[in-house]
């Protein structure tokens, strides 16, 4: 399913569910963060990670650059933003091996601190996931539920390298991509599995014609050394940072990279840095199936007859997809697309209701919505690159490398696990990388941060994308003393500004004041 994204536009899912839902979103909901795509390998390796001092240092003329903040530009798919905005470009070193070397732009945003509070920190940065996610144009849109914050911080956020306006990488065109939209996400023949794979492979090599160079450093660690670089440029000693779902393995990559220059970071629907691809897409196999099963549990249906009978469906589309008043069918992909994307949030749900009575009778129309604000395709057929970006950031951070018939042998674990998820699931271990066209860098991320202060890890006991597993390993990995576990007994991906008034005061409380929780406090 990363082949579709494992990312959810909150912006494209709001208007989604105005448009479809006779009640529209829950006026008390806040947008919910990026998801996080399969991730990172099966065993460390010992230098995949190196630390601040094993490169070359960063010369002054970027250390000590002089950002040129100034209005924001609107885009075609996303209006400018207000005049408390303001954006700028950094310049980053292409290559950190040789930082002296070529260099390239990221797209910066920021909001001044409002001052209605206590003495300013300083800038706070986030990164909402993906990986890919454009925060540029993400802050704006989040910026209300971080009014406290922003008493004391200036909001500040940016495009990671190879995504939106950081030379977004873009893989292939609109037509393409619609096109693969009828490619069999679990194939049943030679001929379907070799599309599928052949599929896969043309992805990369596009993606190696778009971005040239590019694609062979935009990897979480550059990630992470360019917000080391933003640190300095924007004045700061230290790096004060809110990651959700991606973003807290960036998040703990940094802590890693620089441990002294850790401030309060809170990490927040945290990816799992202990386990490989195969290991992650078993989690989140697990986790979708249980947001489902929730769902159903909530309608006072019973979980197991309502995952059969979306089985049956997805079974039937993969020979006979249902028509949509647009025109365009509903494929098997597009359909479990569309029920993934619902799980995301539960104020998604009566919609997912909605598309599947409207299924029953036979028209595909509300799935296919839900589908394509997963895939970011506007209403004029337009895609987004958020995928492309993902996945070139996730092949180039990965090693494993799945072969078909490793896939072939997970099928009836996976299936075990989801019959509606598990076997694209297992499927996609092997083609979400397949041929890619650059050799991937770590077998794991390293978070290990051992001396670094405090870092908040936030867990949601309902999260599909990134299962409340990955939060405690997470706080294990940084570190005793480092990591400190919350967790909220919640649905949907992610916990704060998601209607817990424990979450939320709990890490304002950490980031405005430098109050930590007690290690293994429970939300209810």
């Amino acid at each position: 399913m990363r082949s579709v994204g494992l990312i959810t536009s909150v912006l494209l899912t709001a208007g989604l569910i105005t448009a479809c839902s006779d009640s529209g979103r829950d006026g008390g909901s806040a947008p919910k963060p990026v998801s996080s795509s399969p991730r990172t390998g099966a065993s460390r390796s010992a230098d995949a990670t190196p630390r601040a001092d094993a490169l070359p240092a960063v010369p002054g003329a970027l250390t000590g650059q002089r950002l040129r903040w100034g209005r924001c530009r609107g885009t075609a798919s996303t209006p400018a933003p207000g005049s408390d905005w303001q954006c700028a470009t950094l310049k980053v070193p292409l290559d950190y091996a040789r930082p002296a070397g070529r260099t390239i732009g990221l797209a910066l945003i920021r909001a001044r601190s409002h001052g209605a509070g206590k003495e300013p920190i300083g800038s706070l940065l986030f990164n909402f996931g993906g990986p890919g996610g454009s925060g540029v144009d993400l802050l704006p849109a989040f910026a209300p539920q971080y009014t406290k914050l922003r008493a004391r911080y200036d909001l500040v956020s940016f495009d990671p390298r190879g995504a939106g306006a950081s030379r977004g990488v873009r893989c292939r065109g609109d037509k393409e991509i619609q096109a693969a939209e009828s490619i069999d996400p679990t194939p049943d023949t030679a001929a379907e599995e070799s599309a599928y794979f052949k599929d896969a492979a043309d992805f990369g090599k596009g993606c190696a014609r778009q971005a040239g160079d590019l694609l062979r450093h935009v990897s979480t660690i550059e990630a992470a050394r360019d917000m080391d670089l933003m640190r300095q440029v924007l004045g700061d000693d230290k790096l004060h940072y809110m990651g959700a779902s991606y973003g807290t393995e960036l998040g703990g990559v940094y802590a890693h990279l620089f441990p002294g220059k850790v401030g309060r970071l809170a990490l927040d629907a945290v990816v799992d840095p202990t386990v490989g691809t195969v290991g992650h897409s078993e989690n989140q196999t697990r986790g979708f199936q249980r947001a489902l099963d929730g769902y159903f549990t909530s309608r006072g249906s019973d979980p197991e007859a309502g995952s059969r009978k979306i089985a049956a469906l997805l079974d039937q589309l993969d020979t006979h997809p249902l028509p949509t008043t647009s025109g365009r069918e509903l494929t098997e992909s597009l359909a479990t697309t569309g029920v993934l994307d619902a799980l995301y949030s539960r104020t998604s749900w009566p919609t997912l209701t909605r598309g599947l009575r409207a299924a029953d009778r036979g028209d595909g129309t509300t799935l296919l919505a839900l589908a394509d604000s997963y895939n970011d395709r506007d209403s004029q057929g337009h895609y987004g690159t958020l995928t492309h970006a993902q996945r070139a950031i996730s092949c180039l951070d990965d090693k494993d490398r799945p072969t078909a018939a490793r896939a072939k042998s997970l099928l009836a674990k996976f299936r075990a696990i989801s019959p509606v998820f598990g076997e694209a699931m297992a499927w996609d271990t092997a083609g979400w990388c397949h041929d890619w066209p650059v050799a991937g860098l770590w077998d794991d991320p390293d978070v290990s941060a051992p001396d670094a202060a405090p870092v908040l890890v936030v867990g949601n006991t309902g999260d599909p994308a990134t299962p409340y597993e990955g939060a405690r390993r997470m706080a294990d990995e940084l570190g005793k003393g480092v990591g400190v576990e919350l967790t909220w007994k919640g649905e949907g991906h992610g916990a704060y500004g998601s209607g817990s008034a424990c979450v939320d005061t709990a890490v304002n409380a950490y980031l405005l004041e430098g109050r930590i929780p007690r290690d293994g406090t429970v939300c209810s």
